[in-house]
Formats: structure tokens, C-alpha cells, sequence
């Protein structure tokens, strides 16, 4: 809803939590859209501008992929009134850090800079803004397409194990699916993006009421107000981005694969759907997976690697993400052993999980692991200014901290098991990345 002016709000983190902590922000949305929050942090001389476009690779269309991830490469090539890559050079001189990321979901920008270098550090990312296609050659985006390219080739066709997740999430997801692809794109759709493929892009998603800013740190609230006034309010307002509309993603059984590749030990993945960001299931899938594998303790880690010694090492992550998640469980074997012996013993103890659920203890190691990481969040300028963003975009209220932990809080041993029986069936993904020439290590 738009506001006429700033309103005042407070984060906090329940009294239960390791810490008291209170954290005030004011937000205002701009006539243009632009959703503006600050937090006052007067502890250091420092202040972080954070800025989310509400574009990932999930907003590519098949054939088109890789145009998010090569964006944030291409707004640190120059603008308007930027040279080519000195928006790196007024930061780095000026004493800051500053960096971008991609994923499937958004696509954000930050700086840390000392407090008075706050102005420039706006107008920047203004003039990137409002001000970028004028700049943008055919020059600069094949430059950084090649970029990208060995990025991919560095990062993913050349890493050991490095091709499995987009081959997974091929197998998970239909074609259509915004995430099938892999955020970095293939080598073909980045050979074919043109000049203007890439400029509707930008023009379709790089406008201010798709975009949220979040100033954190030691500024003047009444000054930096102004300072957003003049360099974010002239900029036009984009065209309306509907949310996109997809069905829920499903698997008829069980789906098994294998990929040979350079590698000295068999690796297994086991991949299921699950619960979006902030969706009911969301924090019980976490705490599921640190019962599964939340450290030399956790029942996985217990009996693959340190009991029975068969495994290098093991892993599970609930993977939540706007329009839908995954949980996997990543399993790599010792020598002399096979992916369908690990696939066994996890089936083992995912089925003693679905008859009886977790002891409390195991609970409470969870939930206190919970807090620490909620403490340790909030330690740096840059790490809250993120995390106020992601709450802006993913629960649409940038005070979600307390709702955030209270729902791990509230989170009881037969809630684990009812995920459990839940979203660990059949309906799976098995996939088994193997040594060259060795598919008998897969799992069958």
C-alpha cells in the first residue's frame, strides 16, 4: 500500500531468542513505486545501500535464459554518467566493498561505505537505475557474455560435481517451470541473447516499482530522505509485472538418472518438492533436515559417516523459494562403496523418522542453532540490510524477524515427523554422479 510519507515500525527478536534485539526501520514508497526502508545503526561509521530488483532467472523464458545473472554483470559496466566500470572505482577508493548477486528469485546490489560517501553511493545506483541503456553497447554485452561463459565453464561444466544441480532440477521441474534452468543460463541461450533482448529486459524489470532500497547503517534520516527524493523520484515508473502464474510442481514416482564425470568419489542426491519461503511447512523442513544432518550428532552424519564409516560425508537443506521448494539430502561415498548402499541407509532412517518423531533433545539442538543464526545475522550493517530486503520481498513486511524465529519456536518432534511422512515419499528424484566409466556405482 503507498504511503504518504515514512512510517515508523520496530523488528525485534522474542525474548526467548539469545539476545533481546530491537531494530527500528521507517519505509516509504515513492510515487514511481520504489519501495524505500532505513535502519539507523549508529554503532559504526559505516552505511550499507542494498537494493533488490524482484527479478531472477524464474522471469526468463526457455531459450532466453541467464539474461538475470547477466544483468548483474552488466549494471556494473557504466551508465549515463558513469564510465565503464567506475562505479567499482568510486566505491573501492572511497574505502567501500560492493557486490551483486542472482538467483532464481530476485537479483540484488549493495555498498558499504564509510557514512560519508552515502550521496555518491545513491546517485550510483540512481544513475544505474534510471540511466543504463543510454550507456549499453554491443561492445559491453559481449564482453560480459564471454564473461559469463567462463564463469559457467569455471563454475559449473568444469567443476567437479558442478553440473548436478541443473541436471536435478531438469528432472524435478517441466520445461516451463521458471526453475528448471539453471540460474547462470546455458551456453547456447547466452550465445543468442541480442542487444535488444537484453534491453527489454532491463526496461521490463529494472524500474523502481520492481525494485525495493534499503539504507542501513550511520546516516541522517531527514538528509538521506532527500538525497532519495532527488536522485530515485525523477525516474519513470515501469509497467505493471503480474506475479507469475504456474501450477505447483509434481512427480508422478520416482525419477533416477546418473551422470558420469571427472570425479574420484560417487556422489548421490536425493531431491523432493517442498514448501515455498515463508509457507506453512517451510521451518519444519528445516528443522528436518538438521535433525537428518545438523552436525556430528544428527542421525545421518551419526550412522553413515561416523558409525558405519561408509560415507565422506553427508548433507540436507530444505531449498525455499518463492513459488515452491526443494529438500535434498547429498550423500558422498567412501572408496569401495556404492550410491545404492547410501541410498539404503537414508531410506533407513527417513523411515524410522516417519514412525517415530525426533526426541526433544534433538528439537532443542535445533531451535537453539535457530537463534544463534538469527544473532549472527543481524552482526554486520550489510547482513541486516539484506535480510530486511528479503522480508520486504519474500513475507512483504520488512519487520518479519519476530514472526520469522516464532515459527521455529512454536515447531514440536510430531511436526518433523508429519513433514516427513509428508514430502520424503517415493515421489523423488534419485541422481547419481559417478567416476567416468563406473555406472555400476550408481543408485538403482
Amino acid at each position: 500500500m503507498r504511503t504518504s510519507g515514512f512510517a515508523l515500525a520496530s523488528l525485534f527478536l522474542p525474548a526467548s531468542a539469545i539476545a533481546q534485539l530491537s531494530i527500528a526501520y521507517e519505509s516509504q514508497e515513492l510515487a514511481n513505486g520504489l519501495k524505500v526502508i532505513l535502519h539507523e545503526d549508529h554503532s559504526v561509521p559505516l552505511v550499507t545501500v542494498n537494493i533488490w530488483y524482484h527479478v531472477g532467472s524464474g522471469r526468463e523464458k526457455p531459450g532466453r535464459t541467464g539474461f538475470a545473472h547477466l544483468f548483474e554483470h552488466m549494471l556494473f559496466q557504466g551508465s549515463a554518467n558513469v564510465g565503464d566500470d567506475q562505479h567499482f572505482g568510486y566505491i573501492q577508493e572511497a574505502g567501500g566493498t560492493l557486490n551483486g548477486s542472482t538467483n532464481n528469485d530476485r537479483t540484488n546490489y549493495f555498498e558499504t561505505v564509510p557514512r560519508q560517501f552515502l550521496e555518491m553511493t545513491l546517485w550510483l545506483e540512481a544513475d544505474r537505475m534510471g540511466f543504463l541503456l543510454p550507456a549499453m553497447t554491443q561492445v559491453k554485452l559481449d564482453n560480459q557474455r564471454d564473461v559469463v561463459k567462463n564463469e559457467r565453464r569455471q563454475g559449473v561444466d568444469n567443476q567437479p560435481y558442478g553440473r548436478a544441480f541443473e541436471c536435478i532440477h531438469a528432472l524435478l521441474y517441466e520445461p516451463a517451470y521458471p526453475y528448471h534452468w539453471p540460474v547462470i543460463g546455458s551456453m547456447d541461450d547466452l550465445s543468442a541473447a541480442s542487444l535488444e533482448d537484453v534491453k527489454e529486459f532491463f526496461r521490463t524489470y529494472y524500474v523502481p516499482n520492481n525494485a525495493s532500497l534499503v539504507i542501513a547503517g550511520d546516516f541522517d534520516p531527514a538528509q538521506t530522505k532527500r538525497w532519495v527524493e532527488e536522485y530515485f523520484g525523477g525516474i519513470p515508473r515501469g509497467g505493471e509485472i503480474p506475479p507469475p502464474g504456474v501450477e505447483a510442481p509434481a512427480l508422478e514416482g520416482e525419477k533416477v538418472d546418473l551422470m558420469e564425470d571427472r570425479v574420484q568419489l560417487p556422489r548421490l542426491y536425493l531431491a523432493w518438492h517442498s514448501a515455498a519461503i515463508a509457507a506453512p511447512d517451510d521451518a519444519e523442513l528445516d528443522v528436518l533436515a538438521d535433525v537428518l544432518v545438523g552436525g556430528k550428532n544428527s542421525r545421518l552424519f551419526k550412522t553413515l559417516v561416523y558409525e558405519k564409516q561408509i560415507a565422506q560425508d553427508v548433507s540436507a537443506f530444505q531449498f525455499s523459494r518463492r513459488l515452491s521448494g526443494m529438500f535434498m539430502i547429498q550423500v558422498t561415498a567412501k572408496p569401495e562403496h556404492t550410491l545404492s548402499e547410501m541410498k539404503n541407509v537414508v531410506q533407513a532412517e527417513i523411515d524410522k523418522l516417519k514412525r517415530s518423531p525426533p526426541t526433544e533433545r534433538e528439537l532443542e539442538r535445533s531451535k537453539n542453532s535457530t537463534k544463534a543464526a538469527f544473532v549472527n545475522r543481524l552482526q554486520s550493517i550489510g547482513a541486516k540490510a539484506d535480510q530486511i530486503n528479503n522480508y520486504n520481498f519474500f513475507w512483504g513486511d520488512p519487520g518479519a524477524f519476530e514472526r520469522d524465529i516464532a515459527r521455529y519456536q512454536s515447531i514440536t518432534p510430531s511436526d518433523v515427523q508429519r513433514v516427513a511422512n509428508k514430502y520424503l515419499t517415493t515421489s523423488r528424484v534419485v541422481f547419481s554422479v559417478v567416476p567416468l566409466g563406473q555406472p555400476e556405482l550408481a543408485a538403482q
